[in-house]
């Protein structure tokens, strides 16, 4: 017999009771990392990290440095250049944004993205967090189709990201909390756009988007469809503005 919290136990019922009991389970790898840095996050760095391997086997294809994955085919036809989006391929206005120019500027952006998206989709939730994304995407590359260099091709995830940042602070000032310290780091993002190849439109017109798209579901919260209707809307707008003042352009008006 075996000595039990009550009384004693037969060992064929204690083997009996074990086999019953399962054993727990531990998460695998990427269980684990999707509930610390957030499903959402980790598919875009995925994506972002998948694209430039596309773009660097296609620079080398063709004879170019796979490192120099910006002189590839692929990144011509899916990086922005307003006159393409202007003569019929919208798609641009998104694909740009999983694009970047380099190694060094994909890993700048994916950390930044590890770090402000993590902490957003926890805040916000997947759909919500992916909705402020892409529509801060949007924005940027609204921002570039409207006020940018027709020829000048655009790509990179800092739209989105700048976004991001703009989201954070709207809603960390309607919690009011201490936002000097994300106020200070916008200011030196905002003068780095101003170095010499950075699309200071870009970055200004995903900040601005982001902070907008806060605002929306800060002014319609606990109404999910109200908030989804509204970031629609908002999304809306700036493709009308964008290919809208893109039709215009083409026929010379």
């Amino acid at each position: 017999m075996i000595p039990a919290s009550v009384g004693f136990q037969c060992p064929e019922c204690v083997q009996q009771g074990a086999a019953s009991v399962r054993a727990p389970r531990r998460p695998s790898g990427v269980r684990s990392a999707a509930s610390r840095w957030g499903a959402v996050t980790l598919t875009l760095i995925s994506v972002n990290v998948v694209m430039f391997l596309v773009t660097a086997v296609s620079a080398g294809l063709v004879g170019n440095d796979p490192l120099d994955n910006y002189r590839s085919p692929v990144f011509v036809d899916l990086a922005q250049y307003p006159l393409a989006v202007e003569i019929g391929e919208p798609w641009r206005l998104l694909t740009a944004a999983f694009l970047h120019i380099g190694l060094l500027h994909l890993v700048l952006n994916m950390l930044a993205l590890l770090v402000f998206g993590s902490e957003l989709e926890r805040q916000l939730g997947r759909v919500r967090y992916l909705s402020l994304y892409l529509v801060s995407a949007l924005g940027g590359s609204t921002a570039i189709q409207l006020f940018g260099d027709p020829l000048r091709p655009v790509a990179g995830a800092s739209t989105a990201i700048y976004g991001l940042l703009g989201g954070l602070g709207v809603l960390m000032l309607v919690r009011r909390q201490d936002i000097r310290g994300i106020l200070v780091l916008l200011a030196i993002n905002v003068f780095i756009s101003f170095l010499p190849g950075v699309s200071l439109l870009g970055h200004l017109g995903g900040l601005v988007t982001g902070a907008a798209v806060a605002g929306v579901l800060v002014a319609t919260r606990r109404r999910k469809a109200v908030q989804l209707a509204g970031i629609g809307a908002l999304a809306a707008v700036l493709l009308v503005l964008a290919l809208g003042v893109s039709t215009l352009a083409v026929a010379g008006v």
